[in-house]
């Protein structure tokens, strides 16, 4: 047996979702929906999987690469329809010595790796074979012509007669497809336009194959909403709302505590371990990780983060790529930037926020402050107020904190500075030179007191 390849037709502007975003970026749970597609492909087609792309073909390459790195891309510079999109990929199928090929859209976010094994396995011995279900309302569906239980061909919505072709079954095209190579470069140039649409359907080769005597095959998946596409903002919150489902249903079998769990929106993506504990409103998406005792509360969103066991979040807290470990108080009004980690049992407070920075076991900042590119020892105190000024307008620089430091309140550290261990830092201080260990640092203006106040104008000197 040959290369068997997939290809995923992702150059869609997707003119009824009334956005300029792709319509394969649009999101499910927190991801673009052609992520869930090439997660299903992966186990069947690692290595050999082709994105077609046109609409927004740089964002979706972007996009891809950063959760399937191995994809290949193939521009279809003008969107003429699904044949065409095939065209423009065979060049590239051919040359990686591909021998079949499964076509399939990128905007179906249901489709799952079971339902692609079991339409592979009904493809055996076929030339070409495509899926189809059954729907009470086929829409705008592909409908799927038979006679006397015998395959003819597919005709699309807009060009459907009913004089010609009799009353419409409800059985249509999922737009999933395995098709030979050999067939596909025999047949795709006898394609043509000559429809409603104008456009080049893939579709069009199930009657030109039928007609040349290959084994063509429509493979029943009865009414499986696994397939269906996502064409309109009311069918993607379906689709959301289905996944959601399932993934909470499947969370609290595991033995994850969900707290009003039709409001907890979490990624398939992401891992969360039985006897998390979790209440909604709350988002976890990405490739997350909470562990078992870890505890989330309200209104919190949680993106590639790990949050360790016993370690909290409070309230309308923020994280992004950050790495919370174990026994850590985070929040309320927390936000853990990308690069951001708690030790053990460290405090981060409300209105708090850290960027690239490493804060130590047992160390707090518990009140309005902003800590970016910093290491901070265990123990160390971070009193209100208090910034690390890492930006000089060109570069970002460190600020190194030791161990069981005390920061007074209103401190501004401008980097790069180091403060020793069990230093002390009066409150107030801008702090622009390194503090030894064990040593007392103050850098502000001596205090003047100018006379009753009753004497002073609005500028503060005396009149």
């Amino acid at each position: 047996m040959g290369i068997q390849a997939a290809c995923v037709l992702a150059a869609g502007k997707g003119t009824r979702m009334h956005s300029a975003k792709p319509k394969v970026l649009q999101t499910v749970l927190g991801e673009p929906m052609v992520r869930y597609v090439l997660h299903a492909l992966e186990e069947h087609f690692a290595g050999n999987i082709w994105l077609v792309t046109g609409h927004g073909a740089e964002a979706v390459q972007k996009s891809v690469l950063s959760f399937a790195p191995d994809a290949h891309f193939v521009l279809q510079r003008e969107q003429l329809g699904t044949g065409h999109a095939l065209a423009c990929a065979l060049p590239a199928l051919k040359e990686a010595g591909v021998d079949r090929v499964l076509v399939i859209n990128g905007d179906i976010p249901l489709v799952g790796r079971k339902v692609l094994a079991d339409f592979l396995a009904g493809c055996a011995d076929t030339d070409l074979a495509f899926a189809t279900i059954t729907l009470p309302d086929p829409g705008a569906y592909g409908r799927i012509v038979r006679k006397d239980g015998h395959l003819l061909g597919i005709v699309e919505a807009k060009d459907y007669e009913i004089s010609r072709y009799g009353a419409p079954s409800g059985e249509v095209n999922a737009g999933l497809y395995s098709l030979k190579l050999a067939l596909c470069e025999e047949l795709l140039p006898l394609i043509g336009n000559a429809n409603k649409s104008g456009e080049y359907y893939i579709t069009d080769l199930v009657g030109l194959a039928l007609e040349r005597g290959y084994t063509v095959k429509g493979v029943v998946c009865g009414n499986n909403t696994a397939l269906l596409g996502v064409n309109s903002p009311l069918e993607l919150a379906e689709a959301e709302a289905m996944l959601q489902k399932s993934v909470n249903s499947a969370l609290l079998a595991s033995g994850v505590l969900l707290h009003a769990p039709q409001t907890v929106r979490i990624s398939p993506f992401a891992e969360i371990e039985p006897g998390a504990d979790i209440t909604g409103p709350c988002e976890i998406t990405g490739h997350s990780r909470v562990c078992a005792d870890a505890r989330i509360m309200t209104s919190c969103v949680v993106r590639d983060s790990v949050v360790e066991g016993g370690a909290e979040i409070r309230p309308f807290s923020h994280l992004e790529n950050a790495i919370v470990h174990a026994e850590a108080l985070v929040g309320p009004y927390a936000r853990l930037r990308p690069g951001a980690e708690l030790g053990c049992r460290s405090h981060v407070g409300n209105f708090v926020e850290l960027k690239k920075t490493q804060l130590g076991e047992g160390a707090k900042a518990n009140h309005l402050t902003y800590l970016g590119d910093a290491v901070i020892g265990s123990g160390t105190n971070i009193g209100a107020g208090t910034i690390t000024c890492n930006y000089d307008g060109r570069h970002k620089f460190q600020t190194h904190i030791g161990a069981n430091a005390f920061i007074g309140s209103n401190t501004a550290m401008v980097a790069p500075v180091r403060v020793g261990d069990n230093a002390l830092i009066g409150a107030g201080s801008i702090i622009t030179k390194d503090v030894p260990d064990n040593e007392l640092a103050i850098a502000r203006a001596r205090q003047k007191n100018l006379g009753a106040r009753r004497n002073l104008g609005t500028d503060g000197e005396k009149k």
